[in-house]
């Protein structure tokens, strides 16, 4: 259930705002963000240690950000199925989607995002769609852009279908109503830069159990918990790139700057 939110403003000097939710379970290791990849220099993102991948990628010098969510539909052979990981690599390389084979990757929403211009692009097992982001605020959840694209959830997962439902519901609002945050490429903290934004980053004040949490934690039993592990927010200007980030989804002192 991660959650991708964009602020698109031509007119302002950070035309881009990006914060990027990652869910996943929690003990699923990983790295913070760094320079990983040799073969993508100067590309930095947190590195999932299973598959090699990220789920977020900046390139300040270009600048252009990537990040990935799971989609809806056909899953991949499991014999050929490749990393949906390395597509925010690819995206902050500036490469597009339309030239892999997708027919290995599982369904995926993937924003390639830079000043100038922010596309998204959807996978559903058979089909490759992509437009570009309109002015405005937008919330992409699993099921798309607003949570309206792509197929149901497989049978018993009614209850994902709901939390990002409820998720959209409450958050979005909030988000339009968020006074637009300009962050400085300065010394400046991550309070100071994200201004409004932040407290809603930080998960308005919810319980990570509440089904309309933009940060949850779910125990699933036998071991298994799922929840936020981290927070990226990203902002992109003609003249350089921002990145914060959090290891402590929902703890205001937990902001690191990145770039």
């Amino acid at each position: 259930m991660c959650t991708a939110i964009i602020s698109v403003d031509p007119s302002s000097p950070v035309p881009v705002l990006l914060a990027g939710v990652r869910d996943e379970f929690v003990n699923r290791a990983w790295e913070p963000p760094a320079p990983h990849w040799p073969d993508r220099p100067g590309v930095v993102g947190g590195r999932d240690l299973r598959a090699g991948g990220t789920w977020l990628a900046v390139d300040p010098a270009a600048p252009r950000a990537g990040v990935v969510l799971n989609g809806r539909g056909r899953l991949a052979p499991e014999d050929r199925r490749a990393s949906r990981g390395e597509l925010p690599l690819l995206a902050a390389s500036g490469g597009e989607p339309g030239t892999l084979s997708l027919d290995v990757f599982d369904p995926f929403h993937l924003v390639a995002a830079e000043p100038g211009r922010v596309r998204l692009w959807s996978w559903d097992g058979d089909a490759l769609t992509g437009h570009d982001l309109s002015p405005g605020v937008h919330l992409i959840v699993n099921s798309g852009l607003e949570g309206a694209g792509g197929p149901r959830s497989a049978a018993g997962d009614e209850r994902e279908d709901a939390y990002m439902a409820a998720r959209l519901a409450h958050f979005r609002p909030r988000m339009l109503t968020a006074p637009r945050p300009e962050p400085g490429f300065g010394d400046e903290p991550a309070a100071k830069a994200w201004g409004a934004w932040l407290p809603l980053i930080d998960g308005d004040g919810l319980a990570r159990a509440d089904h309309r949490a933009l940060l949850p934690l779910i125990d699933l039993g036998e071991g298994k918990v799922w929840g936020t592990t981290s927070v990226s927010l990203v902002a992109l200007a003609e003249d350089g790139a921002r990145y914060d980030f959090s290891a402590v989804p929902g703890d205001p002192a937990a902001w690191t700057r990145v770039l």
